[in-house]
């Protein structure tokens, strides 16, 4: 069972990029929902369901030794008692390269466990272009 407790979404979220970052494959499992339902889809990958594939699709991306530096723009939350959905540009660099990537969107699904809160969907997809701008704050008008 996990050791750390992450008391909000937001707390696995930032657990969750920290060891994407780091090439930390016990930190990402740690943020996951140790649950056989849990499920993942990498940029232009099928579908990976359950802990072991799980596990097995993050230890390959961090063998490639290739390290990100991941920036998370225009995130919408819902949250509920038991669930929080988390939708985010990831901004994604890695390190040493000159060429830009193009940004991933991503739908990240929190569950309240008995261990606090914990991912059990991330899904990645390649963005149509670049992420559009957060619309300014119209003027407030009063009458």
């Amino acid at each position: 069972m996990s050791v750390r407790i992450f008391p909000t979404p937001q707390d696995a979220e930032n657990a969750f990029y920290e060891s994407l970052e780091r090439c930390d494959l016990e930190q990402m499992m740690a943020v996951w929902a140790e649950d056989d339902e849990i499920m993942c889809v990498h940029p232009a990958g099928p579908r990976i369901a359950g802990q072991e594939q799980v596990r097995d699709s993050w230890r390959r991306i961090f063998a490639s030794g290739q390290r990100l530096r991941v920036q998370i723009a225009q995130q919408v939350a819902l949250s509920g008692m038991m669930v929080a959905v988390h939708s985010v540009h990831e901004v994604i660099t890695v390190v040493g390269e000159k060429r830009a990537r193009p940004p991933v969107v991503a739908t990240n699904v929190y569950l309240r466990t008995a261990a606090g809160w914990r991912m059990v969907v991330h899904h990645a997809s390649p963005a149509p272009g670049p992420a559009p701008e957060p619309p300014e704050d119209p003027p407030k008008i009063l009458h």
